[in-house]
C-alpha cells in the first residue's frame, strides 16, 4: 500500500519536510517512489510547495496521506472532507483527566 507522508530534512534545529510518496512499510528516510513537495514550517506564515497535479494523481492510483499530510491538504484545499485527529486519548486517559476535572 502506498502512503503520502512527511520526512524530515535540513539541519539540527532548522527542520524542513519533504512530502514523498513510498510503501507504507519502507522507512521514510529511505528512498520514495516521488518527492511532491516541500514544507518549511519555519517561515513566517509557513511556506508550503507542491505540485497539486503529481499529489491528486497518487491519490487516485491509490495513495494514502497520512493523517497529518490530510490536514494540510484539506487547508490548501486540494482534498475535500474533515480533519483527522493526530493525537488520540486513551480511555484510561480520558478517566483520569475526567476525574481530575470534577475535582
Amino acid at each position: 500500500m502506498l502512503s503520502i507522508r512527511l520526512t524530515r530534512i535540513g539541519k539540527r534545529k532548522q527542520p524542513t519536510y519533504r512530502l514523498i510518496v513510498t510503501e507504507k512499510g519502507r522507512d521514510p528516510w529511505g528512498r520514495s517512489l516521488e518527492i511532491l513537495g516541500q514544507v518549511n514550517p519555519r517561515s513566517t506564515p509557513p511556506t508550503v510547495n507542491l505540485k497539486e497535479d503529481r499529489v491528486r494523481h497518487w491519490i487516485s492510483k491509490g495513495a494514502q496521506p497520512t493523517d497529518t499530510v490530510w490536514n494540510l491538504l484539506n487547508d490548501l484545499k486540494i482534498v475535500e472532507g474533515p480533519k483527522r485527529r493526530s493525537v488520540t486519548i486513551t480511555k484510561r486517559r480520558a478517566e483520569k483527566l475526567a476525574k481530575k476535572a470534577s475535582a
